[in-house]
C-alpha cells in the first residue's frame, strides 16, 4: 500500500512539472488545485438529475452499496468499472458490462476511447466462429482487459497510450476513458436476438445487441463520478469509429463539455438512401440488414432517439449524421479518416451480400471487387464531407498492417498523404488545435505507399492477428 501512495504522489509531481512545462489549456487545473487533487480528488459537479433517469433510454446508476471498483485518487492507472444489470448494460453473451477509466489530477479533460471490432447478425457471426469477421469479446469482458496481456486493448492506439514511444497527441495528458465492445452492433443497438445454429448442432444463440443501453450506462456513471470535462474528444477504429459517431451529440450532451472535438477513424456510414439501387449505393444491403437485426428502426428505438438530440437527422439516410452534426455543432471540430483501400470494413460492408463478391474464387478479382465498391461509396462521403467547414477528412491509401484498416491503431505513421506532404499527425492537430475551416486532404495514387520498405512491426502485427 506504501508503494502504491508513493507511486502516486510521483506521478502526481511529474503532472505538475508537466502542467507548468507546457502551455496550460481550457480544462487544465492550476498548481495548487492539482497538489490538492491529489490529497482530495476532485467531486463530479454534473451529476445524474431525476428528470435524466427517464424515459426509454435513461441514464441508470449502480445501485446504493454496488461495489463500482472505482477508487477516485488511483491517478495514473487502468481502473476496471463494474456496471450492475439494473443500469441496463450487459454483454451480447448476457455477462456483465464493464469498461475502463484511468485518471490524472491535474486536467478535467478527457478522451472517451471506443474499441474496435466487428460487427454480427447471425450465429456464426455472434457467435465467435467467424474470427475477425464477427463480434468482438463475445464471451465478454475480463477484469484485467487493459494490461499489457492484452495488447490489442491496452496499446490499441496513441490516443490512449499516455507514453507512447513515438506518436504524440495532447490526449496522452488527459483522463482516458476507454469504453469495450462486446455487442457486435456498432453500439448502437437495442434488441435481444436469438440465432440459431445453421448445423443444428447447438442450443440457439441468445444475443443481446445492446449497444446503446451500454453506452447510457456508461455516461452515466462518468457524470455521477468525474468532474466535466473543459475539451472532450470522442474517438476510435472501425467499429469504435462508428461507435463515435452514431453516438457523438448525446455524449457530447451528456458530458456537457466546454469544447467538443470528433475523430472517427475507419468507421464510415455512407450517404446511402434507404431502399436505394445498390448499383449506386453499395452499402445500402447491409444499412438494410443492420436496420432490422439491431432493432434501429423500431418506434422509439436507437434511431427515434438519436434524432431526438439531432432533428436534421434523415432517418431514410443513415450517412447523413455528418451534416446533421455540422449544423448542431458549428463550434466542434470533427475529422474523418479511413484509407481508400481497406479490405476490412469493406469487406464487412460488401462480400457476403453480393453473390459476385462471395462465389468469386480469384481473391485478387474479389478484393478488386470489392475495393471498386468502397472507392465508389468514398468518393460521395468526400463530396458530402468537403462542404462542411467543420468536418475535416483525411483519406491516405494504403498501409501494410490489417489490411490496411484503421489509420490511427499502433502508430500515426505511414498513414501519410505523400503526394501533399501530409502526416496523420498534422491532421489529428489540426482537428484538436487548429482554428477555421477543418483540413480535407486526399490521396490519389498508392504508388509511393507499395513502394515503402518492409515493416517488421506490421509483418509480427499481422501474424499475431
Amino acid at each position: 500500500m506504501k508503494t502504491s501512495i508513493r507511486c502516486r504522489w510521483l506521478a502526481g509531481l511529474l503532472a505538475l512539472g508537466l502542467s507548468f512545462s507546457v502551455h496550460a489549456e481550457l480544462g487544465d487545473y492550476g498548481f495548487w488545485r492539482t497538489l490538492g487533487n491529489l490529497v482530495s480528488p476532485p467531486r463530479a459537479d454534473n451529476p445524474v438529475r431525476a428528470e435524466d433517469r427517464l424515459g426509454e433510454y435513461p441514464l441508470l446508476t449502480n445501485p446504493s452499496g454496488f461495489r463500482d471498483g472505482f477508487s477516485p485518487g488511483n491517478y495514473y492507472a487502468w481502473q476496471t468499472i463494474q456496471l450492475s444489470p439494473q443500469t441496463g448494460a450487459v454483454c451480447g453473451d448476457g455477462s456483465p458490462y464493464k469498461f475502463f477509466v484511468n485518471r490524472v489530477p491535474n486536467t478535467s479533460n478527457t478522451v472517451l476511447y471506443f474499441e474496435g471490432g466487428g460487427a454480427c447478425w447471425d450465429y456464426e457471426s455472434c457467435s465467435g466462429q467467424s474470427g475477425i469477421r464477427g463480434a468482438r469479446n463475445p464471451n465478454g469482458i475480463p477484469d484485467d482487459y487493459m494490461s499489457l496481456l492484452n495488447p490489442g486493448a491496452s496499446l490499441a492506439s496513441p490516443f490512449v497510450v499516455r507514453l507512447h514511444p513515438w506518436s504524440r497527441v495532447k490526449t496522452q495528458s488527459w483522463n482516458m476513458v476507454y469504453v469495450p465492445y462486446c455487442t457486435g452492433d456498432i453500439y448502437s443497438g437495442d434488441t435481444v436476438a436469438i440465432y440459431e445454429d445453421p448445423a443444428g448442432e447447438a442450443e440457439p444463440l441468445v444475443w443481446h445487441h445492446n449497444g446503446l443501453r451500454n453506452g447510457r450506462a456508461v455516461m452515466a456513471w462518468l457524470r455521477d463520478n468525474l468532474q466535466r470535462s473543459g475539451q472532450m474528444l470522442s474517438t476510435g477504429c472501425s467499429a469504435g469509429g462508428v461507435g463515435s459517431l452514431t453516438s457523438y451529440e448525446v455524449v457530447r450532451a451528456d458530458l456537457a463539455a466546454t469544447r467538443g472535438f470528433l475523430i472517427n477513424d475507419s468507421g464510415p456510414i455512407f450517404p446511402t438512401p434507404r431502399g436505394a439501387d445498390p448499383a449506386e449505393y453499395p452499402s445500402v444491403l447491409l444499412h438494410t440488414l443492420i436496420r432490422d437485426v439491431w432493432g434501429l428502426d423500431r418506434a422509439n428505438g436507437p434511431l427515434d432517439f438519436i434524432k431526438s438530440y439531432l432533428p436534421g437527422l434523415d432517418l431514410n439516410d443513415l450517412g447523413s449524421l455528418y451534416p446533421a452534426m455540422s449544423s448542431a455543432r458549428p463550434n466542434d471540430r470533427m475529422g474523418h479518416t479511413h484509407f481508400w483501400r481497406d479490405l476490412n470494413y469493406s469487406s464487412y460492408s460488401y462480400e457476403r451480400f453480393y453473390e459476385e463478391i462471395f462465389n468469386e474464387p480469384d481473391q485478387a478479382v474479389r478484393e478488386s471487387k470489392i475495393l471498386a465498391r468502397w472507392q465508389q461509396d468514398t468518393g460521395r462521403q468526400l463530396q458530402q464531407l468537403a462542404n462542411l467547414a467543420n468536418v475535416g477528412y483525411f483519406y491516405p491509401q494504403f498501409r501494410a498492417v490489417n489490411e490496411s484498416h484503421c489509420t490511427t491503431i499502433v502508430e500515426f505513421a505511414n498513414s501519410d498523404i505523400q503526394e501533399l506532404g501530409l502526416e496523420l499527425d498534422d491532421f489529428i492537430r489540426n482537428v484538436l488545435n487548429g482554428s477555421g475551416a477543418v483540413m480535407q486532404a486526399s490521396e490519389t495514387d498508392p504508388t509511393a505507399d507499395f513502394n515503402k520498405p518492409f515493416n517488421l512491426l506490421y509483418w509480427l502485427l499481422d501474424q499475431l492477428i
